[in-house]
């Protein structure tokens, strides 16, 4: 099982912008679709971005569509999430995961320990 650890929240201003990273470490498998979820307290976890392997094939919701991008270096072992023109509603704990590509929680085998990014107005 990849270990996954995410890095690059923290606090920013309405408007601004951040770049989350999950490095893997550990044993890793090629083929593995990798994305990143969000979770606020009281709220379900939620699919915000996905990438495939090759990384030609994409997921995003129109709520973070123009404004968030998801990236990959696989020599790297590293995902990337490029968020842009943040606003308070995006205020939440951001997880990586790696498996076989879903969009429920139960379709990712490997989880970060997760990131928390606040957005205040």
């Amino acid at each position: 099982q990849v270990q996954l650890v995410e890095s690059g929240g923290g606090l920013v201003q309405a408007g601004g912008s951040l770049r989350l990273s999950c490095a893997a470490s550990g044993r890793t498998f090629s083929g593995y679709a990798m994305g990143w979820f969000r979770q606020a307290p009281g709220k379900e976890r939620e699919l915000i971005a996905a990438i495939s392997w090759s990384g030609g094939s994409t997921y995003r919701p129109d709520s973070v569509k123009g404004r968030f991008t998801i990236s990959r270096d696989n020599a790297e072992n590293t995902v990337y999430l490029q968020m842009n023109s943040l606003k308070p509603e995006d205020t939440a704990v951001y997880y990586c995961a790696a498996g076989r590509g879903s969009t429920i929680v139960a379709g990712w085998g490997s989880w970060g320990q997760g990131t928390q990014v606040t957005v205040s107005s």
